[in-house]
């Protein structure tokens, strides 16, 4: 019996849903204490994905939000001394804004606690089941579909050289 990609997809959501909720309390309980929202936490991931400084237009545009939106997320991030801002050496009207050290330490405990939940999953399957995903895992990233293409993950092409500045 061939199984359609609805069906695999319905499988995967249903399991990375389940095994994402394993860490989400323990992940999140850090950005409620600091009381952040949504998207200043998303603001602040997208730096520690990115691993370097960033334009706020750059920021606002893989996050899909406005410069103003999100030049209110990094000023908040700035009171809690979270990031950090500099103009930049080559145009001063635009803002580079970095991770502070207080900022890495909140991305890394939030990215470990998911790593625990993973490693806590892997060493709950039954080893005929991890041995089974482990070959079926290993089939998929060997191949092409995975891989980064001429578009970034977001669907846009590269950035044109006219952005706005901010």
């Amino acid at each position: 019996m061939a199984i359609s990609s609805a069906d695999l997809y319905d499988v995967l959501e249903d399991f990375f849903v389940r095994l994402l909720n394993l860490a989400e309390s323990d992940g999140i309980d850090a950005l409620v204490e600091l009381d952040l929202s949504f998207s200043q936490a998303r603001t602040l991931f997208c730096l520690a994905h990115k691993c370097e400084e960033m334009p706020i237009h750059s920021i606002a545009e893989r996050l899909n939000l406005s410069v103003a939106a999100t030049g209110r997320n990094v000023d908040q991030l700035v009171k809690l001394n979270l990031v950090e801002r500099r103009e930049s050496p080559d145009d001063r009207r635009v803002k580079l804004i970095s991770l502070s050290p207080g900022g890495q330490k909140i991305a890394s405990q939030h990215f470990e606690s998911k790593r625990v939940s993973i490693r806590t999953f892997t060493d709950a399957l039954p080893a005929d089941q991890r041995e089974d995903l482990h070959r079926s895992m290993s089939i998929i990233l060997a191949g092409e579909t995975l891989r980064p293409g001429p578009q970034d993950m977001h669907g846009k092409q590269g950035t044109d050289s006219k952005e706005k500045r901010t």
